[in-house]
């Protein structure tokens, strides 16, 4: 299989491993906040570096390995003083190949810089929302995000959503497209698999009582009975913005992210 031949075959660094305890969708206080989590197997989280701690230091990229906990590989790179980190992958990258992260660096995949220093129509992923926060934005396997244009102190980016926002200019990001784009190809094919990744069965509005939810009651393959679909909460559950209009982030955007048609 082509997919295999890309990871190395080698086990996780230990140093970089870190044992989480799970919580199943549940806040501190024990309450479950995200519902249908639960179990899964067991799995080590790999320490990733989404900041710029190592700046102007050239690193070798000595393993491509997989990554349980997000749908992208992850590179393992060492640093001239030795020391190892690991990245997110970027897509087309290889065993040998040198990265550097620099305030302006040569634009090539796997360098990270600032925003202000990447050309107009360059691919970039792992984008930060603010300077020193590390990574934040188009993290997930096969994504990336376009440069479109350079506006005094900020940089516009178009997202995969089809959003346009503003972004400071002195905001780090990585050049090119996320590694595993084949990740959206892949079928779950049995139950069982999600069961092994934490997500647990989804029961249908309509097949419950209608105590337990808006959609419920009735015999057989009913209607739910309502104009427009409900939470089990009795809010209405699809076209509605959900985004905070008093966030922040909110003044940077320039175009919102175009509803799909069906």
């Amino acid at each position: 299989m082509k997919i295999a031949k890309i990871l190395t075959k080698k086990e996780p660094e230990k140093n970089l491993l870190f044992a989480f305890k799970k919580r199943a969708g549940r806040s501190r206080n024990g309450r479950i906040t995200v519902r249908h989590k639960g179990g899964g197997v067991k799995r080590m989280y790999r320490l990733i570096d989404f900041g710029q701690e190592k700046i102007n230091l050239p690193a070798k990229v000595i393993a491509i390995e997989y990554d349980p906990n997000r749908t992208s590989y992850i590179c393992l790179l060492q640093f001239e003083n030795g020391e190892k980190r690991y990245r997110i992958c970027p897509h087309g990258i290889n065993v040998g190949d040198t990265v550097i992260c620099s305030e302006k660096a040569e634009v090539k995949i796997g360098n990270r810089m600032k925003l202000k220093n990447i050309p107009v129509g360059t691919q970039i992923h792992d984008v930060e929302i603010e300077p020193g926060r590390g990574g934040r934005m188009v993290r997930s396997a096969g994504s990336a995000c376009r440069i479109v244009a350079q506006e005094g102190k900020y940089t516009h980016l178009l997202f995969p959503s089809t959003e346009v926002k503003m972004v400071s200019g002195e905001c780090y990001a990585t050049v090119g497209q996320v590694s595993f784009p084949e990740h959206k190809f892949i079928k779950v094919g049995k139950a069982g698999v999600s069961r092994r990744r934490g997500i647990r069965p989804t029961v249908r509005g309509t097949a419950m009582n209608p105590k337990d939810h808006p959609h419920g009651g009735g015999d057989g393959k009913t209607s739910i009975g309502l104009k427009y679909p409900k939470t089990p909460w009795g809010h209405i559950a699809r076209g509605v913005k959900t985004r905070n209009k008093k966030k922040w982030t909110t003044k940077l955007i320039l175009e919102h992210r175009k509803s799909k048609k069906k």
